[in-house]
């Protein structure tokens, strides 16, 4: 079994199309095809089904895959600690986050690490807190910044906090309760909200708050962006509890503080094996403590 016939088999499982999985890995698709057939022959299975209309997985392509990748993620680690013992950074960065992350700026650490580092390839991806651990514990990424609940604790994977603070009440700008400086739950609790789905992350601090005070609130509006929150709130269709580090983003809302906000905790976590070389040196140049690629291996908590 070669690592490049590993390579050509999860490219067609991910695109379910020889023609497509030859393009993206850069190869005459007979190549790949012959590639792929000599894999099956080693293997003794067939991976794929193949008709004139479309490549579907076998039961024994479904029980390769995640050793597969698994595979490929060692080799690909391994060649980058090489890289990294004679000084030099290369490899996969896959970082998650969501929309609201605060404590560190993505977007210019990432231009820095760019320029920095430019043999590694970088990908991005915004989610739901909860979804993004269980991608970092499953290895699919290397890092992930959090926006949790104080109650929440990140399983299987190594975690450190980078920030916390209340939320705030965000109000259409005619709203009555704009001109107010601050506002207590119970005097939301009677207004229509917008929030994320029931049972992530960022809903569950503003649930576990009204819950805590005895309040029931109505959440009239749910979205799976927080970014789109205040496109419902500006109109009046809502309001919204969102990170008050967060609220010198938005725009066509008025801000309230709350008087008995909950917290929220802004996380940063990799897996427990530790950061890769490329993950270190992308949260020490993020002035993450402790995260300097000397001292990756034992920087931050382990948790579960």
């Amino acid at each position: 079994m070669e690592l490049q016939q590993v390579r050509y088999v999860l490219a067609v499982a991910e695109t379910l199309s020889f023609t497509r999985a030859a393009e993206r890995c850069l190869v005459v698709q007979s190549a790949l095809s012959h590639q792929v057939a000599r894999l099956e022959q080693e293997l003794g299975a067939r991976l794929f089904e193949r008709t004139s209309r479309r490549v579907r997985l076998t039961a024994a392509g479904e029980a390769f895959l995640p050793a597969a990748r698994q595979c490929l993620e060692a080799a690909e680690r391994a060649a980058a600690e090489v890289a990294a013992a004679v000084g030099e950074v290369r490899g996969r960065l896959a970082v998650g986050l969501i929309s609201t992350v605060t404590a560190v700026d993505i977007p210019v650490g990432l231009r820095e690490f760019r320029g920095r580092h430019p043999r590694v390839r970088i990908s991005l991806r915004v989610g739901a807190s909860k979804d993004l651990v269980e991608q970092v514990r499953r290895g699919a990424l290397d890092v992930a910044f959090l926006g949790l609940p104080t109650t929440f604790r990140p399983e299987g994977v190594t975690a450190r906090e980078l920030a916390r603070g209340p939320l705030v009440a965000a109000v259409a700008p005619d709203h009555p309760l704009a001109s107010r400086g601050r506002v207590p739950l119970r005097e939301l609790a009677a207004e229509p909200f917008v929030d994320l789905p029931a049972g992530s992350a960022g809903r569950a601090q503003t649930d576990l708050a009204f819950a805590a005070a005895g309040l029931v609130r109505d959440v009239a509006f749910e979205v799976d962006e927080a970014s789109y929150i205040p496109r419902l709130v500006g109109p009046g269709l809502a309001v919204a509890m969102l990170p008050a580090a967060y609220a010198p983003r938005l725009t066509g809302v008025a801000v309230v503080e709350v008087t008995d906000a909950p917290t929220r905790i802004e996380t940063v976590v990799w897996p427990r094996s530790g950061p890769t070389p490329a993950t270190a040196a992308f949260l020490s140049l993020l002035g993450v403590p402790g995260t300097a690629p000397e001292q990756a291996g034992s920087a931050g908590t382990t948790i579960g």
